[in-house]
């Protein structure tokens, strides 16, 4: 369900969790990751003002965590970039969907939409870096 940009995103967060100690730049970030670089940086730019992550141009610029990675849930991150809140309409467009007067769907989707916004509130970058990495997402200086 995360869009491309949220995709992105995490996957960057990610990257820059692993290398906690330097800023990044944009263009390394992307390559690592596979995303477009000026649309990444735009992204990390929106992070940056949601706190996310921080920012610092010139000679050793770029990005950085500004939290730390156990702080930092999937929701903090997708949330800026994507409309989360879209999750509450009715997928049959009803208006009066809810409770009271449910949709066809409106059982099915309320589990599948709960579950979901669970599993961003729960899930940490720290989370994320557990498990074994590609070699592109390490921050063990072979990118």
């Amino acid at each position: 369900m995360l869009s491309r940009s949220g995709i992105h995103a995490v996957r960057a967060l990610v990257k820059l969790a692993n290398e906690p100690a330097r800023y990044c730049g944009a263009q390394s970030i992307a390559a690592a990751t596979g995303a477009p670089r000026n649309y990444l940086g735009k992204l990390l730019q929106q992070l940056s003002r949601r706190g996310i992550v921080e920012s610092q141009k010139g000679l050793g610029g770029g990005f950085r965590l500004a939290r730390d990675p156990r702080d930092i849930t999937l929701h903090d991150i997708v949330e800026p970039l994507e409309d989360l809140g879209r999750l509450s309409q009715c997928i049959l467009a009803h208006d009066a969907c809810n409770v009271d007067a449910p949709c066809a769907m409106h059982s099915r989707w309320v589990l599948v939409r709960e579950s979901y916004l669970d599993m961003l509130s729960r899930t940490t970058l720290a989370d994320l870096q557990t498990g074994p990495l590609p070699d592109s997402l390490r921050g063990d200086g072979r990118n």
